[in-house]
């Protein structure tokens, strides 16, 4: 079978596909922004140099020296003064010679030469990439020729190139971080509602299956809420009718096993009445009779109780907050008795201050009768009832000094029927009953079961914790 694919969060699954589209758009508003701003940029400089190259080509006067540039020094200054740019000119004739400015200018191919209008060329200057114009014109008497030659370094395209980029990059990236917060937002306060079952379900008790709530639940998840609301009923009734089942098919056992139960103590009576050979032969049959019904009522009741314990709406309604040392030895002090007539001891170790619990006096009572019983059939000669206060509410502690059970063993308590290995073959009268209702009444009460054993201490001991 093929493993299935782990599947990321409802949020990442919505955002991350907005994030790529965000993010292609960002790149691609980025190139096509660098390339405007850069286009427009060498455009309104390019104008600037053509301008200038024209100038300086009106400057120029024809005498019998040759050509000459009929400019002031100060406007020279002027016109290759910049603080940030390195401007030059150079004023050439048909061979190249420089006849006025910076020699070493960057220039186009002379066979090249534009009458009509500036031609603008890409160069290097001092290892620096400079952009130039040139324009050429001829003397009146079409004899001379001159070109003049205007360079700029590119500092100020770049500048203003990077200045539109981060004008409009930055107010997109702050728009985009802002959409992305508001989309989160938005989806999370959208996911709210599952949240919210998923809280609820997480709260309630394994035993409660009332439907889920659907209040302001989004449309998209409802039918997936509907649908678990409607398992849990499903669930619900197919657990009502075997716990029915159960306790009716218990009720109506009750009966015939009573009946053959006082059926097996008149065959006994019977039995020593006769005396002779037939006692002896008939007892040992009977005894075992005895014990097989007195076995059989006693896991009726069991089943009875266990049905009740799992089914009763009134557990929860009639505990109450109270004073749990009152409880723990009206359920001890038969056990103790039962325990000294057996040569063993159960020993009761609480404080004299009261200990306050959240607790329900006859199933809790039910409960600990159960683990004592547990405690005096499989542990050993010391049993102790421990009960502490603890911050929040209360210790129970009932630890015997016997073989423990086995590590693996522990999850398996609660579990009905559930007696150890080869259960079958104990005659000990347990019905594997005790600890699945004392489990299910400790539960119910919101409260939490640990189970220790050997090698962490001498024998066994179970841990309730009930809440205050």
């Amino acid at each position: 079978m093929k493993p299935r694919r782990r599947v990321g969060s409802l949020r990442r699954q919505l955002l991350t596909p907005l994030l790529w589209i965000w993010l292609l758009g960002m790149t691609g508003a980025a190139l096509g922004a660098y390339e405007l701003s850069r286009t427009s940029a060498n455009a309104a400089f390019d104008r600037s140099l053509q301008d200038e190259a024209g100038a300086l080509a009106a400057k120029i006067i024809w005498t019998d020296r040759g050509p000459l540039l009929d400019m002031s020094r100060q406007t020279l200054e002027l016109l290759t003064w910049d603080s940030t740019e390195r401007n030059s000119f150079a004023l050439l004739d048909e061979r190249g010679r420089v006849l006025a400015g910076e020699s070493g200018l960057p220039r186009p191919d002379l066979r090249h030469n534009s009458f009509a209008h500036p031609v603008l060329f890409d160069g290097e200057m001092a290892g620096k990439p400079v952009r130039g114009a040139m324009f050429s014109l001829t003397s009146p008497m079409l004899d001379r020729l001159v070109s003049v030659v205007v360079v700029e370094t590119r500092n100020k395209r770049d500048r203003l190139v990077r200045d539109v980029l981060m004008a409009m990059a930055l107010p997109t990236l702050a728009l985009g971080l802002l959409t992305f917060a508001l989309l989160a937002w938005g989806v999370r306060r959208g996911l709210a509602p599952l949240r919210e079952v998923a809280s609820e379900v997480a709260r309630r008790a394994p035993s409660d299956l009332r439907p889920l709530p659907t209040d302001g639940v989004p449309a998209e998840a409802r039918p997936l809420i509907e649908r678990i609301n409607s398992l849990l009923l499903e669930v619900k009734d197919s657990i009502d009718r075997q716990r029915r089942f159960v306790a009716d098919a218990a009720h109506q056992l009750r009966t015939p096993a009573a009946g053959l139960r006082v059926l097996a103590q008149e065959l006994m009576l019977e039995v020593r009445q006769r005396g002779g050979d037939s006692e002896a032969q008939l007892l040992p049959l009977v005894s075992a009779l005895l014990k097989s019904s007195d076995r059989m009522a006693r896991l009726i009741g069991q089943l009875l109780s266990l049905v009740r314990s799992q089914g009763s709406v009134a557990l929860e309604a009639e505990a109450f907050h109270q004073d749990l040392r009152p409880l723990l030895r009206e359920a001890a002090e038969p056990l103790a008795l039962q325990a000294a007539r057996k040569g063993r001891s159960l020993v009761l170790d609480m404080p004299d201050e009261p200990v306050i619990a959240f607790a329900h006096s006859v199933w809790l009572g039910e409960a600990l009768s159960n683990a004592l019983d547990n405690a005096l059939r499989y542990g050993g000669p010391h049993i102790c009832l421990r009960l502490r206060d603890e911050q929040g509410g209360a210790r129970i502690e009932i630890e015997d000094d016997g073989p423990g059970v086995a590590a693996a063993d522990l999850s398996r308590l609660a579990e009905p029927f559930w007696r150890g290995e080869r259960a079958d073959t104990r005659s000990d009268g347990g019905t594997g009953l005790g600890l699945a209702i004392a489990y299910e009444i400790i539960t119910r009460l919101g409260g939490r079961w640990t189970a220790q054993t050997r090698p962490e201490l001498t024998g066994f001991r179970l841990v309730w914790q009930l809440p205050a």
